[in-house]
């Protein structure tokens, strides 16, 4: 969404600031304050802009090479975000700051949750996650929300047809992968039992604001839309989702 707006000098990443940026910023410093290391530092706010420290490693890309789809970086993605949450749970929430709420849990929450923990926005140091990047999404929430969000995307949570026109999901078994990534994070028990309905909430939210980002006329976007299918793929995954949820909730539990 800020392609060619983002800039890297040295260590600092100059890009387009929200209009809550300082509270995101205040909450970027609250982290570290409560032992999570894994994000940006924050370094200044100037004419509609923002500055942050660059978070050196390894972000995968599209087509995402192998190292990122293995179980054990999925395992890392699940630890990391149980970190970040530790972390934010700490962290009070400041009053009448205008989060962002295109992805944020519809449901909200008592602490701040990434809201978009997909592939591009993680930074891995030797094979494993160790950072997040980019909190323009983050809102209010639960933190299954963060996971079910990253369960989309790093399972990935999509059916056989719609996986098949990305090659690296070629080959992934979804329902193990969704134990893992569940594994990974620590999930209880009664959250397992939740998750695949917080999915389908995910699914929902996302549907929504594909709907307003197609609105909004964004050339590019509205072809890739179109050239992935259309509604008629998001009508086919939340088909499948139903479907497939007790063979899901039978691995997760």
């Amino acid at each position: 969404m800020n392609a060619g707006a983002v800039f890297q000098r040295g260590e600092i990443v100059d890009r387009p600031a929200q209009t809550h940026a300082p509270a995101i910023h205040r909450f970027l410093e609250a982290l570290r304050d409560h032992g999570f290391t894994g994000a940006p530092k924050p370094v200044g706010l100037a004419d509609g802009r923002e500055q942050l420290t660059f978070v050196p490693g390894e972000v995968a890309l599209q087509p995402y090479p192998a190292w990122s789809m293995t179980e054990a970086a999925l395992t890392s993605v699940g630890a990391l975000l149980r970190r970040f949450h530790h972390a934010s749970s700490a962290i009070p929430l400041e009053p009448d700051v205008p989060w962002a709420t295109d992805l944020g849990d519809p449901r909200g929450g008592t602490m701040l949750c990434h809201s978009d923990a997909c592939v591009e926005n993680v930074v891995f140091r030797d094979g494993e996650a160790y950072a997040l990047i980019d909190f323009d999404m983050v809102a209010p929430g639960r933190p299954l929300w963060d996971v079910a969000m990253a369960a989309r995307y790093w399972v990935p949570m999509l059916d056989p047809e719609t996986a098949a026109l990305f090659p690296s999901y070629v080959g992934l078994d979804p329902v193990r992968r969704l134990r893992v990534l569940a594994d990974g994070y620590g999930l209880s028990a009664d959250d397992r039992s939740e998750l695949l309905g917080v999915i389908g909430e995910v699914t929902v939210v996302e549907r929504a604001e594909i709907a307003a980002r197609l609105e909004a006329g964004d050339a590019s976007f509205v072809r890739a839309f179109h050239d992935h299918g259309g509604w008629t793929t998001w009508d086919r995954l939340q088909a499948w989702l139903a479907d497939q949820r007790a063979i899901f909730l039978a691995a997760l539990i």
